[in-house]
């Protein structure tokens, strides 16, 4: 099988948007590289883990086109599906049922899915009752099988919110980057950062990116790539680190999530299988929240300056794609001087405090439209968090046309349009990865093969007889293996939580160094599974700079973050449940 797809790579090509308008040297950029590398290093040949992560890169990248291995997914599970019922696997498990309440669905981004908001008020403690089920494999091959199958198929697609949000977001960061605000905003970030800083300072945004829901995959992590390369260090060394910030620190933050007010409120529902009088807060874990950001900032940056960017060695721009959108980014650039570039970064900051003015008339006044309109709160599942996305757009596209109009790289509304028409003309291949990413995720879900496999983990849990701590490492091992095949962050809680809550409940711990022991595993795993949303996204990104790499060149440089990060990040943990401090508020 060919590793190199000319549909991938054209793709590629054309959604290449940020490092070709960096206007670095060639002959700047070889000489800053090879002080990263070690002559002596050279002569001995590289050691057994350069070796390793070679080896993984080449059989990563003779994987088949990202389109083909979920085409192969698909089918093998409605194989299973129709195995696993032959051979009668099941999972009987009790349950605390509430009483029938209405709900509303609402949807939030990160690896995230539909979630149900509950109305507000206080259900009694009686009104709960104890039912006894049994969770059946769903055959994909029956009858209803065959039909969810056929009549899904467009809802699937239709209800994947990865899909929206990036073409939502690709209005204002299309524009942006073809008038060439983000380049200017790179270069900008390099003369205030030092060399020494400027890894740290990518990992720890990229952390704190979650705030803003998947902007940060969209934004920072091609801007990452960008600025490495723009002082000379390897692009793909700066995208590995802005992607460990962005998906492996995603639980994580020093603010409180729109994630956290899910994973709360699914943690308190499980409660309330044992004890529906007792719950917990959404800053129930913030204190370890800040402390994980903290430590993961600083151990990831060690893992790119000490490990990934030395493998890497000097960047050959000969290897980047020829063409794509990045040329009209990049003669726009050089069309600019000094003076006007600064310019029109002033007028751009106007125009974004412009937009925070008017969003915060909307939601800071007392019954403002942005504000919760029953309880009037801002965070949470207010729409005010729900329109991030919507924000962070129009936040771009009003910064990018106003640079554009400064500079001159944009003359009219019509060329505007045409910018941001031609962005999302280079997310056509990805946008047919993320049709049959949904059609998986949707007939996977289906099958019922999640829930029987969680329940069964959790039981086998259950029945060892060891000391708290160590229970706690192990619901930490089976969430990274769940996730696996189940990146999204609220849906695995969503199906581990009525598991994990009630047994360590039982046992005596407490729900918030549960929903702890999850957030360390939760995220780390997404950075080396290609089936977390944008991973064929990251792919993309690595091939504005390499036309050779593929799935196996993304893996092999994220494979370090994923090991040393999981291991560091569970040490973390345990330290701060044997000392004793408190998870949160």
């Amino acid at each position: 099988m060919n590793d190199k797809p000319e549909d991938f790579e054209t793709e590629a090509a054309d959604t290449e948007a940020v490092g070709a308008s960096l206007n670095a040297t060639d002959s700047g950029t070889n000489k800053r590289s090879r002080r990263l590398r070690n002559p002596k290093d050279e002569a001995k040949g590289p050691g057994l883990v350069q070796r390793a992560m070679t080896f993984i890169e080449r059989v990563g990248n003779k994987v088949p086109h990202p389109a083909i291995l979920f085409l192969a997914l698909i089918l093998g599970l409605i194989i299973l599906s129709q195995i696993l019922v032959w051979i009668g696997v099941r999972a009987t498990y009790e349950v605390v049922v509430p009483p029938t309440v209405e709900v509303e669905e609402s949807d939030l981004g990160g690896s995230t899915g539909p979630y149900d908001v509950l109305p507000p008020g206080h259900v009694d403690a009686e009104d709960y009752k104890v039912e006894t089920r049994t969770a059946e494999i769903k055959s994909l091959l029956d009858g209803n099988g065959i039909r969810f199958l056929f009549t899904s198929f467009v809802s699937n697609f239709m209800s994947f919110t990865a899909m929206g949000i990036i073409l939502i977001v690709m209005i204002g960061v299309g524009l942006a980057e073809s008038s060439g605000l983000i380049g200017a905003l790179i270069r900008k970030l390099v003369d205030i950062s030092s060399p020494a800083s400027l890894t740290y300072i990518i990992v720890f945004l990229g952390i704190m990116s979650s705030i803003a829901s998947d902007a940060g995959y969209l934004v920072l992590i091609p801007l990452g790539a960008a600025a490495f390369m723009s002082v000379g260090r390897h692009p793909l060394a700066g995208m590995a680190a802005a992607f460990a910030g962005v998906a492996a620190g995603f639980g994580v933050n020093l603010l409180i999530t729109p994630t956290d007010a899910v994973l709360t409120e699914i943690t308190n529902e499980s409660i309330a299988l044992v004890n529906p009088a007792h719950s917990i807060g959404i800053t129930a874990n913030l204190w370890f929240g800040i402390g994980s950001t903290i430590m993961l900032t600083i151990v990831m940056g060690l893992i790119c300056t000490r490990i990934v960017e030395p493998r890497l060695g000097a960047y050959n721009r000969s290897k980047a794609p020829a063409n794509g959108t990045a040329k009209a980014a990049d003669e726009a650039a050089s069309t600019v001087s000094p003076a006007l570039e600064s310019k029109g970064l002033r007028w751009s900051a106007l125009g974004i405090l412009g937009v925070i003015v008017v969003i915060a008339l909307l939601t800071f006044i007392p019954g403002a439209p942005l504000r919760d309109p029953e309880t009037g709160s801002i965070i949470g599942t207010s729409p005010f968090m729900d329109s991030l996305i919507v924000i962070i757009a129009i936040v771009f596209l009003v910064a990018g046309a106003v640079y554009g109009k400064v500079t001159g790289t944009i003359k009219n509304a019509t060329e505007g349009i045409e910018h941001i028409t031609k962005g999302w003309a280079g997310l056509a291949g990805l946008l047919f990865l993320f049709l049959l990413i949904a059609q998986f995720i949707a007939y996977f879900n289906y099958s019922n093969i999640p829930q029987v496999a969680a329940v069964k983990l959790g039981n086998a849990l259950q029945g060892l007889n060891i000391a708290d701590i160590w229970l706690l490492i192990l619901a930490i091992l089976i969430t990274l293996v769940v996730g696996i095949i189940m990146p999204q962050a609220i849906a695995k809680w969503a199906l581990l939580a009525p598991i994990f809550i009630p047994l360590f409940l039982t046992l005596g711990i407490e729900p918030q160094y549960v929903l702890a022991a999850y957030r360390v595993a939760d995220s780390p795993m997404n950075i080396v599974t290609p089936i977390m949303a944008y991973f064929p996204l990251i792919v993309v990104f690595a091939r504005r700079y390499d036309k050779d790499s593929g799935i196996g060149t993304v893996v092999a440089l994220m494979l370090p973050y994923f090991l040393i990060t999981t291991v560091a990040w569970i040490v973390f943990f345990v330290i701060w449940y044997l000392l004793g401090i408190p998870m949160g508020v």
